[in-house]
């Protein structure tokens, strides 16, 4: 089970996105919020040239990438909350067996704050994020990489997310995928997804007739 974490265990697209058009602000750069929020959940090499037409690994690029992450580290971090029963989902799917792993577009130094706001940072070991692969998502790469280190079975193996690019990067890696409505998405833009869920309560409250009992039955056939 490959899991995304913002917009999908815990409440913070909206943050990263005013993060990210205060740090372009601060370089004299206005870009509109809602442009930067259909964004988010693409990793800083997408987002960047696509919102402002510069490249992130530009010396501008790394001044403002660097610039967001201290912000959103300092100021909107301790605000966030996970979703509702995040850590009742995952620790139902660590007891039901599932290998437990992260595929984010955050960078390493924001998974471990991530994962401790959301309250599960011992309930999963496996983690990939941006600083992980080439491309982040909506290409497949980061996914891949989680696959690769969880040494599991394209066929045994789903990603919850939040965002179309979770979809796409699940479906390019060639495993299937649970998207969650939480992040702001609606259940058209998360087309392409197995099955589409309001979050982590409402999976919980279905869980028996979920894609997921049937994968735990496979996995231990």
């Amino acid at each position: 089970m490959i899991f995304d974490i913002d917009g999908t265990l815990i409440d913070s697209n909206d943050a990263h996105a005013r993060a990210w058009v205060e740090a372009f602000a601060e370089n004299g750069i206005t870009v509109a919020y809602e442009a930067v929020r259909r964004a988010i959940g693409m990793g800083g090499d997408k987002l960047m040239p696509l919102v402002a037409g510069i490249e992130e690994d530009s010396p501008q690029g790394k001044q403002i990438a660097t610039r967001r992450g201290e912000i959103f580290q300092q100021v909107w971090l301790p605000r966030l909350r996970p979703f509702p029963r995040t850590r009742e989902l995952i620790k139902r799917l660590h007891d039901d067996g599932f290998t437990l792993a992260v595929a984010t577009s955050a960078k390493d130094e924001e998974l471990d704050p991530l994962l401790k706001t959301a309250g599960v940072d011992d309930l999963i070991p496996t983690r990939t994020s941006s600083d992980d692969a080439d491309r982040s998502k909506p290409d497949p790469d980061i996914v891949k990489a989680a696959l690769e280190r969880t040494g599991c079975p394209h066929e045994l193996s789903v990603m919850i997310g939040d965002t179309p690019y979770d979809v796409e990067a699940a479906r390019g890696a060639g495993i299937r995928v649970i998207a969650f409505e939480c992040g702001g998405w609606s259940r058209e833009d998360l087309k392409g997804a197995t099955a589409v869920y309001r979050g982590a309560a409402e999976l919980l409250e279905q869980y028996s007739a979920s894609i997921l009992l049937p994968t735990v039955a496979k996995a231990e056939a």
